[in-house]
């Protein structure tokens, strides 16, 4: 038999729903995409909420991500060099990481690679870059059996002292890179060149999938809102397309897509013709299935989920990254749009980063130009994952070229737009430092 609850029963019931309020849930780093992995295999899966058909077309990328390159003839992966830098994407995306910043010996000096290129200007390249002659854009210095690279590089270190508000010492360190030809002379007088450190390859789809508008609303490049941040998209020439387009993806956001980024890697790279980027005759080593293979893959990894959410000292450090104005450029919140990948789409996604272009000041200028972007601008990195860069691999750098040994060092690096939250950091108190940086290690 039923019974009536007493007024005391009903009392308490509806004090329980008041007592302990529902916590906010926590933001999830690639929305459903988010993987809740922080070990050394964090940024090896694919996105959980794929769908059965799209987890086998991520296997088969995998594989193809990890495919070893060898000279023709090959019955497996053949066409490898004669020039090149590395023998597959693993290789320099070490477990979909960075690299480390080592080059001129050793099993990681392919790691880093140099780019390079002439002045532009000219009648013949109102856009962009020139190539160099024998080194094209990108310096291969390694060689199949019987061919020779196309330089020697090496490089070095230079120290510089610094000190923060407090009186507590630092030193940064910026790069030096020695290019020597095969006929022992020096490159051109007039080259530019950059050395760079791969990026890692989490969450690449999601950057992708967000809507061109909502880049174009971020952007502000005469500062009209006096904020001292002028943020812009590059415009970079789309091989597919045979026109410009608006750069998304590298440290110049000068690809404008994840399907010509992967091309001109294989290309470049790896010395392997494919669809986008074949030989003199028109064929290809690499077929088209491999290439969208190896693209979705890249789109479709997971991004692992924020740690430490509830922890006091990240918590303060995130206030400070706020108002140090650190999130105008590395915009912690985005939302996707339509994409082909559906799982992609319309997922609020905390990538740290507007995709935009932003003038960095002298200090991590390498004065060579790429599309519309100027020698000292730099697209905003993604912050997401940053705090797993040394368990995916230690002793891996940050920053474009791997210059910065910590996350002290990449914040001293910041200059130009970012001069303002660079000289804040600096002036920070130890114990304040040290939460900002507690936070970037929770990304």
């Amino acid at each position: 038999m039923r019974r009536a609850l007493g007024l005391g029963a009903l009392l308490w019931l509806a004090g329980c729903g008041d007592s302990e309020p529902e916590a906010p849930e926590a933001p999830r780093a690639g929305g459903a995409t988010t993987i809740d992995d922080r070990t050394s295999r964090a940024f090896a899966y694919a996105a959980p909420n794929l769908t059965a058909e799209h987890e086998a077309l991520h296997r088969e990328g995998d594989a193809a991500f990890a495919a070893v390159f060898v000279p023709a003839p090959s019955p497996v992966n053949p066409g490898l060099g004669p020039a090149y830098n590395n023998t597959s994407c693993n290789g320099c995306h070490l477990r979909n990481g960075r690299g480390m910043p080592v080059m001129g010996g050793g099993p990681q000096r392919t790691q880093l690679l140099v780019r390079v290129s002439l002045p532009d200007g000219t009648p013949e390249h109102p856009h962009g870059a020139v190539p160099v002659p024998g080194l094209g854009f990108q310096i291969q210095d390694q060689a199949v059996y019987g061919a020779a690279p196309e330089a020697s590089v090496t490089l070095s270190w230079v120290e510089s002292a610094g000190t923060y508000a407090d009186g507590t010492a630092y030193s940064l360190r910026s790069p030096r890179v020695a290019i020597v030809l095969p006929d022992g002379s020096p490159p051109p007088a007039n080259m530019r060149m950059s050395l760079r450190l791969p990026p890692p390859v989490v969450g690449l789809g999601l950057l992708e999938a967000v809507a061109l508008d909502t880049l174009r609303a971020l952007e502000d490049p005469a500062d009209a809102n006096g904020d001292g941040v002028s943020g812009r998209l590059n415009t970079v020439w789309d091989v597919q397309a045979r026109a410009l387009a608006p750069g998304r993806f590298g440290w110049k956001a000068n690809s404008p897509n994840l399907h010509q980024q992967s091309a001109e890697a294989y290309f470049n790279d790896m010395g392997v013709s494919n669809p986008l980027f074949p030989e003199a005759d028109g064929t290809f080593e690499l077929p088209h299935d491999i290439l969208d293979a190896a693209v979705f893959y890249a789109q479709s990894l997971g991004v692992p989920a924020r740690t430490a959410l509830a922890d006091a000292t990240v918590k303060r450090g995130e206030a400070k990254f706020r108002d140090l104005g650190c999130v105008t450029c590395h915009r912690d919140t985005l939302e996707t749009g339509e994409y082909p990948v559906a799982e992609l789409a319309h997922q609020r996604i905390h990538p740290y980063s507007d995709l935009l272009l932003h003038d960095l000041g002298p200090g991590l200028a390498d004065g060579r130009p790429d599309g519309d972007a100027t020698g000292s601008e730099w697209r905003t990195a993604p912050l997401w994952g940053l705090g797993l860069t040394h368990t995916i691999l230690p002793y891996s750098g940050w920053l474009h070229d791997g210059r910065a040994r910590s996350l002290e060092e990449a914040v001293l690096w910041h200059g130009g737009e970012a001069e303002r939250a660079r000289e804040g950091f600096r002036t920070l108190s130890a114990s304040d430092r040290a939460a900002l940086v507690r936070f970037l290690q929770s990304l």
